[in-house]
């Protein structure tokens, strides 16, 4: 896998719903996302001890201007107490 196509984590969400309207605020501005999870969380519904986080991955290319995007949107900032801002080197 080259170094552009590592998918970089730019947002934790508490859940699925929230990490999908995320994905979908990306992909409106043309970056493609990808979401990782445990499955045991959605399974459940379990959102204990990280497992009901989700990681919004995009490629590295395009990691600088999501996070860019994702910052000036006030609506979508986690408001759970397990989910924290991804690290910045964060890769898949």
């Amino acid at each position: 896998m080259e170094s552009a196509d590592k998918l970089i984590s730019v947002y934790k969400a508490c859940g699925q719903p929230e990490a999908e309207i995320v994905k979908g605020r990306l992909n409106v501005e043309n970056i493609p996302a990808v979401l990782k999870y445990e499955s045991l969380g959605s399974v459940y519904g379990l959102t204990i001890d990280g497992l009901g986080q989700v990681e919004v991955l995009v490629p590295l290319k395009y990691a600088e201007q999501a996070r860019e995007i994702l910052d000036h949107d006030t609506d979508l900032k986690p408001d759970c107490p397990d989910a924290t801002e991804p690290e910045q080197n964060s890769e898949l």
